[in-house]
């Protein structure tokens, strides 16, 4: 496996409140772990929700042993959740923090993802998929049939979100499960990517010529080319060839 990780702060931001976890050796019972956090709320609290949320997961992972992949993804998440909703009761300053989360675990070519909010996982082969459903209120008017997808990209309410971790008592990861194709590579990204690039400029850069580290630069670079007006957070994985 080769993974490629890169944050940045965008072009507009006066600070970053994306953070990022990348392992491609066991955490604790998991084979590999990867996570994205886009954090929300007023000065810092958003970059300590997402901050801390990522803490809290990897940590809650390694200590859960003997457990499937998605019994410790959806604990982790809810444990952090939990923790993060108790910071936020005893810290005026981060009321109404929270923070997006989208995890991946990788076994070979066998692949389970989990998502809160709106941080993406694609799978780019000769096409590209996203695999994660975004927890938006834009999200939700494309499903209905009220405006398309690349009117979303634009709409003046996507950003906002309707599940997050840290927000409420209660929360609920969606769960993905998929095999990988051959040739076939994951991308984890806030929507400081997917707002300013298309899936189709993200497919065409994935596909192209470079290193994982080139292709995670090209993808920021584009962002900040297009207005760069949030965080921008990528975690590029390549499975290991399948043996012959």
């Amino acid at each position: 496996m080769r993974v490629s990780s890169l944050t940045d702060i965008g072009a507009e931001r006066e600070m970053n409140q994306d953070y990022f976890y990348s392992s491609e050796e066991p955490v604790g019972s998991l084979p590999s772990l990867f996570l994205v956090a886009d954090g929300m709320g007023g000065h810092k609290a958003g970059e300590f929700a997402s901050r801390y949320a990522v803490e809290v997961i990897v940590q809650t992972a390694q200590a859960l042993s003997g457990r499937g992949t998605i019994s410790i993804l959806n604990e982790s998440i809810v444990n952090a959740n939990s923790k993060l909703l108790e910071q936020s009761r005893s810290h005026p300053e981060m009321r109404g923090m929270g923070t997006t989360v989208v995890a991946a675990v990788l076994d070979g070519h066998s692949l389970i993802a989990a998502n809160v909010g709106d941080s993406r996982l694609y799978v780019v082969g000769d096409d590209i998929r996203q695999i994660t459903r975004d927890h938006s209120l834009v999200q939700e008017m494309v499903r209905i049939g009220e405006i398309d997808p690349e009117e979303a990209r634009s709409h003046p309410d996507r950003h906002i979100i309707t599940r997050a971790v840290g927000v409420e008592s209660h929360v609920q990861a969606d769960i993905f499960e998929t095999v990988l194709n051959s040739g076939e590579r994951v991308l984890l990204c806030s929507d400081g990517l997917t707002n300013m690039v298309t899936d189709n400029d993200i497919l065409r850069t994935v596909r192209g010529i470079g290193s994982l580290s080139e292709k995670c630069g090209q993808l920021v670079a584009l962002a900040n080319k297009n207005g760069g007006r949030d965080n921008i957070t990528v975690i590029l994985i390549e499975p290991e060839s399948p043996s012959l």
